[in-house]
């Protein structure tokens, strides 16, 4: 399952996953750092965990203080308990 639960700026916005896990916790991924990127794939979408397993009010609440900072935010909801299936994360 996947939904987009904010729509931010089509030019501009960055992209969180929000990452709801089946036992009911929750994960936060945000994107990972310039510094994170393969100069090798410089298109390659890497994101860093921000919150793992938490309950959703705390993922809530960072999303909320993100979206604060910057309006422009997209916010994409999935159900997986292996997100790692569907997305890269920065080694860092």
């Amino acid at each position: 399952m996947a939904a987009i639960e904010k729509r931010g700026s089509e030019e501009a916005g960055a992209v969180f996953i929000r990452i709801r896990h089946r036992d009911g916790a929750e994960s936060l991924a945000a994107p990972a750092p310039q510094t994170a990127f393969d100069t090798a794939r410089p298109d390659a979408r890497l994101f860093e965990l921000r919150a793992v397993r938490a309950q959703g009010h705390e993922v809530s609440e960072a999303i909320a203080r993100e979206s604060r900072f910057d309006p422009d935010i997209w916010v994409v909801e999935i159900e997986t308990d292996a997100p790692e299936t569907y997305l890269d994360f920065s080694e860092a």
